[in-house]
């Protein structure tokens, strides 16, 4: 869907040429609407060499499995939103460890997925009815004869034979920058 209006004083946007792609943009104020975004996130929980997985009870991806994840609120770090996903669809508590992969999809909403390695911390995986109509932890073996999403697999390929330790939490880094989330090697 295009931009109509002005987020910020309301007029009607037009279509100009900035820095050679055509944009939306306010005729009145400096605003620019830069595109539309969407920020995933995943969880990679794994406890006595197996991986928690959810099975999905929505579109989209009823029926599959898939590992825990959702998009990050306006406000929210997205630690604390992979935090927040895991512990909503399954009741296990989970802190996130590293970033084990990201996924780039150019499209009408552009989307960027964040999959964290994350450390078991407590709980049994219990499904929230909701989104999400059963819940547990998996090994590769048991997970060849579930409908396992595509992608899924892919990531679970990640957290058993990932080749780093990615990019960890930096929970104190040289520079006080409060608000960010911050990783590293």
């Amino acid at each position: 869907m295009e931009a109509k209006f002005c987020l910020a004083c309301g007029r009607e946007l037009e279509t100009r040429d900035i820095g050679g792609t055509p944009r939306r943009a306010c005729p009145s104020c400096s605003f620019v609407h830069w595109g539309d975004y969407s920020i995933g996130v995943g969880a990679l929980v794994m406890r006595d060499g197996k991986v928690l997985l959810v099975r999905r009870a929505q579109e989209p991806g009823r029926g599959y499995w898939t590992n825990p994840g959702g998009y990050a609120e306006q406000l929210e770090r997205i630690d604390e939103t992979v935090c927040r996903e895991v512990l909503e669809e399954t009741g296990v508590e989970a802190v996130v460890a590293s970033v084990a992969a990201v996924r780039d999809q150019p499209r009408a909403v552009h989307n960027l997925y964040v999959a964290f390695s994350m450390d078991y911390v407590a709980g049994e995986p219990v499904p929230d009815g909701v989104e999400v109509d059963a819940a547990g932890f998996y090994s590769p073996e048991e997970m060849e004869t579930m409908n396992v999403a595509p992608f899924t697999r892919w990531l679970v390929d990640v957290a058993f034979r990932g080749r780093s330790e990615g990019l960890t939490v930096d929970a104190e880094p040289l520079v006080p920058l409060p608000g960010y989330g911050l990783f590293r090697r």
